[in-house]
Order: C-alpha cells, then structure tokens, then sequence
C-alpha cells in the first residue's frame, strides 16, 4: 500500500530536480494569485488606447447624407413579462440617435449584433453598416460603446525574493481597446444626453 502512494505523487528525482520542480510550482501558485488579484476595478483603471475615426466625415457631409434607419433583421420573442417600473427608462433607449458605428477590429467590415436592452423585450439582431451615419435605437449605440476589452500583459519586473532567487512577472492589464464605436453625429441642437454622449 505505501509503494502505491509514493507512484501515485511526485516520482522520486535527483535533489537538483526536486529543487527545480518546486520553484516551477511556487511561480505557478504565483501567477494563479496574480490572476486572481486582477479585479474588474483595477482592470477598469487601465489607459483607454484612442483610435482615429476611421470615416473621415466632415459635417456638412454627415448633414448631406441619406438617412439609414436601421431595423432589426430577426427577433426572437420573449416569454418573460415586462416590468413596467422601467418603462421611462425604455421610452428614453428606444428613441432613435444618429451615429456613425465603426469596427476597429475588421476596419470597413459590417457590425452583426444581439441586442436585448430589457427584460421581457424580444432579442433583437442587427446588421449594422459602418463608417456611415445611420438612425438607430439608443440601446444600440450605447451597446456598441460597450464593446472593449482588456489587454493583459506581463510586467518585468521583480516580484519576489527569497532563498531560491528572483520571481520576475506580474499579471497587468495593459489598455483597454475599444472593439466597436458608435460616434455621435452632432447637429445643432444636441439629442444625445445619456451615458457617453449617447
């Protein structure tokens, strides 16, 4: 019984080996807490990494264009029941806002998008064309304005002493990159009032 436990763990190696194995396993455990440290506020309080517009618009273009009102493609309804405490809330998202909605990552490549702002709303899909001004609803935007994420990356630096040597690297959340944009499109009189100018 006691030959089956000692196969069962670690095989028995050179004390060089063992030394080396152990110090992998302590750099394993301290990137796992590294992980584990990296919460959503501390990712939030990476630099925004700024792109250039890529339509190029002037105003008086944007003023001269065709107006795009967007529908949803598909809708799939919704069983659950809406809660009518939200209602004003609803009234305000669904009111239509031209913006210019962009794909920073596939640049010119249309925007496919669910959306589904609320409760007891049907989910909705959207073929969006981009680097043009277009009508849509509010959540859609905002929705848009919302698509980012973390770049992480591993810093040099020194991170640990001890007997063994030095741990080098730490887990950090480089930029925040912004996936998908939507622009306001500004007019004289302003209709954007929510969050981030939508």
């Amino acid at each position: 019984m006691t030959e089956q436990k000692e196969t069962m763990g670690r095989p028995k190696l050179t004390k060089a080996v063992d030394k080396e194995l152990d110090l992998a396993e302590k750099q394993f455990e301290a990137f796992d807490e590294n992980i584990k440290a990296l919460t959503l506020d501390r990712m939030n309080e990476a630099p925004k990494f700024e792109v250039e517009p890529s339509h190029k618009m002037s105003q008086n273009q944007i003023a001269s264009s065709k107006d795009v009102y967007l529908k949803p493609e598909k809708t799939i309804s919704c069983r659950d029941k809406f809660n009518e405490r939200f209602r004003d809330d609803y009234n305000f998202q669904k009111e239509f806002v031209q913006f210019i909605a962009q794909n920073n990552e596939i640049i010119g490549d249309g925007i496919e998008i669910w959306t589904r702002p609320f409760g007891g709303m049907p989910a909705e899909f959207w073929r969006i064309p981009t680097n043009k001004p277009v009508w849509g609803p509010r959540y859609l935007a905002e929705q848009l304005k919302r698509c980012s994420y973390h770049r992480l990356v591993m810093q040099q630096t020194s991170t640990q002493t001890d007997h063994s040597g030095q741990y080098y690297g730490q887990m950090a959340a480089d930029t925040t990159i912004q996936r998908l944009d939507a622009i306001t499109c500004y007019q004289r009189k302003s209709i954007f009032m929510g969050a981030n100018s939508f």
